[in-house]
């Protein structure tokens, strides 16, 4: 079999030409990506992209509305995502909401638009029925769209392929100090899922997991990282290249989204809700802080952490009105904390790699906190 292209626009041209599957660009964070699968379409994630915005879009919103949402807008309109037949935006924050209005009204994407709308709040049965009312109400738009029809078997082996998905990157990111493998190169390895075919990636976590070892393996401090998307990615090599690693993942784009407890029930929508509510607690998805709170320190816990690197996104307000919680509950229990703010840049500034070395510093000396 010939090689698989390695670039997101290679990818999703050599899908629909091999397979005649559509691409479907989204926006960040939470969706059912089973439902695209089980309607063989592909989902191309839109993550910024990082670096400059690509175009002059990007003027169309605030300056301080974040970059992942003045990139994305820049970058449809320039033609960035000419691959993609479609575009869909979850209700991640109210400015991914409103760029669904306005990247199709005035900034130049004249191809289809779907929204997805996710509940905000605790696991209330009128808010689980909520949330089946709007997958369904995405998958008839999605199905009408395709000229297909939704069928139940494919969904329950789309789910069961997302499951298996999901018990991959757990086993991966659970085994991190006996995996021997860089960050960079372990988050290009799940970040893949961003874009490839559910098959394939299955397939790419496997041969990861395969490496896994029977002992710790990593030389360096380790460390939880919470934060939205690890980008620029170089801030994982600085990490790395300072003496430490990635024990415990919390990035919205990774490890919030991997479903570490889902049943498999006869009914798929009924799954399909079950997963949504197992997933764990995201910033973007409820306010409780609490709950985000229990996990996050059981999280650093399990993993071993000596230290805590917050890798904010500026002016993201769902992530800023978690960050000062979860800073107060970490020092409470003295583990030391670096928040690193960032805009997507293309690479890490000399002054945040200095950040950071001086923080691995630290926790190397300070060692773990009671």
């Amino acid at each position: 079999m010939s090689a698989q292209p390695t670039r997101r626009r290679a990818y999703a041209a050599h899908q629909r030409e091999a397979h005649g599957r559509r691409a479907v660009a989204v926006l960040p964070v939470h969706y059912p990506k089973e439902i695209l699968t089980a309607l063989d379409l592909l989902a191309v994630e839109l993550w910024g992209p990082p670096g400059a915005p690509r175009g002059d879009q990007a003027g169309r919103v605030q300056t301080y509305v974040c970059s992942v949402v003045r990139n994305a807008l820049a970058f449809l309109a320039s033609g960035g995502a000419d691959v993609a037949d479609a575009v869909l935006f979850p209700h991640t924050c109210d400015s991914i909401q409103g760029l669904a209005t306005l990247a199709t009204d005035f900034g130049g994407w004249g191809k289809k638009a779907f929204t997805f709308l996710h509940p905000k709040g605790p696991c209330r049965p009128s808010a689980r029925a909520f949330v089946e009312a709007e997958m369904r109400s995405l998958a008839a738009e999605l199905a009408t769209w395709t000229g297909s029809v939704l069928d139940p078997d494919r969904l329950s082996w789309a789910i069961r392929l997302h499951r298996e998905i999901d018990a991959a990157r757990a086993h991966i990111l659970d085994a991190r100090a006996r995996l021997p493998m860089g960050d960079e190169d372990l988050y290009a390895i799940l970040r893949r899922g961003e874009w490839l075919w559910p098959e394939d990636h299955l397939a790419e976590l496997r041969a990861a997991g395969a490496r896994v070892a029977p002992e710790p393996v990593q030389p360096g401090l380790p460390v939880l990282v919470s934060g939205y998307v690890p980008e620029p990615m170089s801030v994982l090599a600085t990490l790395n290249r300072a003496g430490a690693y990635v024990a415990a993942d919390d990035y919205a784009a990774v490890g919030r989204r991997v479903v570490r407890e889902s049943a498999a029930r006869a009914d798929p929508w009924e799954e399909l809700v079950d997963r949504y509510w197992a997933a764990p607690p995201c910033s973007t998805r409820s306010a409780d802080h609490g709950s985000r709170l229990a996990y996050l320190l059981g999280l650093f816990d399990r993993s071993g952490a000596r230290g805590v690197l917050l890798h904010e996104l500026k002016f993201c307000e769902p992530e800023a009105f978690d960050a000062p919680v979860i800073r107060k509950a970490f020092a409470a229990r003295g583990v030391p904390v670096l928040q690193l703010e960032g805009e997507m840049e293309a690479q890490l500034s000399g002054q945040a790699a200095t950040r950071i070395e001086a923080f691995v510093e630290m926790i190397g000396g300070a060692g773990r906190g009671a």
